[in-house]
């Protein structure tokens, strides 16, 4: 049963946002907000391993999403279910992420950055830049895609937005104390984690988020790019 959400974390596959956001939601949901994971993908390609078909494989990172997503108090994950490597910027990806805003009407959306320079996945740039455009204008407009007021989906505006891995972070959230059910979560991704090339997944995060933090007071972060919507 779906939840009015205080905070919206849309990914373009599973681990995608325990890469990006997981100390932060484990930090709100530890404050009493409500958070909801929409994955546009469940990510069917991303893997080496020629044994494995994409359907197997998008059972297993569904479930491990699940999993990881539990472990940081996430209430519900929708699943879009859109093909890995191939989001494309259609009406109909867009109309889609208007319907989950305006089903889960969150005051915060987190998502990856779509203008971050070079090496980026295209399925997190088009993820981005579809969240974007859905927040503003269209889940706040009644006359965009009205087929969705026939379904009981009123209008709804977004008050701001997190960008994760950005080049120009303004914003940052002391993960310190939830720093170890970000890594916990991120291990729940078993398919993805024995492929990385880290040898030592917890000494790479740990510095990633110390990095993020510097110049601040306390020891780990996740930064973001922060966009207030006045209207």
């Amino acid at each position: 049963m779906s939840v009015h959400a205080d905070v919206l974390v849309v990914a373009a596959h599973p681990d995608d946002a325990e890469f990006g956001a997981a100390g932060t939601v484990a930090h709100w949901t530890r404050a009493g907000k409500t958070a909801v994971y929409a994955l546009c993908t469940s990510g069917e390609k991303g893997t080496s391993d020629r044994n494995v078909s994409p359907e197997r494989l998008a059972e297993v990172r569904e479930r491990e999403q699940l999993a990881a997503a539990e472990l940081v108090g996430v209430h519900e994950v929708a699943f879009l279910r859109y093909p890995d490597q191939g989001l494309e910027d259609t009406t109909e990806f867009r109309m889609d992420m208007v319907r989950v805003i305006r089903k889960y009407r969150p005051g915060v959306v987190v998502t990856s950055d779509p203008y971050r320079r070079y090496l980026w996945h295209r399925d997190h740039r088009i993820t981005g830049q579809v969240v974007l455009d859905a927040i503003f204008p269209f889940a706040r407009d009644h006359l965009a895609y009205p087929s969705l007021l026939e379904e009981g989906l009123a209008p709804h505006r977004v008050k701001e937005i997190l960008f994760w891995a950005a080049e120009d972070i303004n914003y940052r959230v002391d993960i310190t104390e939830t720093f170890d059910l970000k890594l916990a979560a991120l291990r729940c991704h078993a398919s993805q984690v024995k492929e990385m090339p880290m040898p030592d997944l917890d000494s790479w995060l740990r510095d990633r988020c110390r990095s993020m933090a510097k110049g601040e007071h306390y020891e780990l972060a996740e930064g973001y790019h922060r966009v207030e919507i006045p209207f």
